[in-house]
């Protein structure tokens, strides 16, 4: 699963070839969680609350970078690095 961006200790990855709905996968401190690239809210998993706002904020500013990285990853072509928050 290729790691698309680490920022203040979460990791942002995402599956090739991967199911609907459209999301991306983020860990922190051993929680893991899936995010919709649509709106960025957590779809299911188990994460803290504040960073659980760092990622949604993060994916509605890549939200286009998020989607291209979807539509490249279900197509088996390269994949992009996203830039992390800082």
């Amino acid at each position: 699963m290729p790691e698309i961006s680490r920022f203040f200790g979460i990791v942002i990855r995402m599956f090739f070839g991967d199911h609907s709905p459209l999301h991306f996968h983020a860990e922190y401190q051993g929680n893991e969680a899936y995010f919709s690239i649509k709106t960025g809210e957590m779809i299911a998993g188990r994460f803290p609350k504040n960073q659980s706002k760092i990622v949604t904020a993060w994916a509605i500013l890549h939200k286009k970078e998020l989607m291209d990285n979807w539509n490249a990853l279900l197509s088996d072509k390269e994949f992009k690095k996203i830039d992390p928050l800082r």
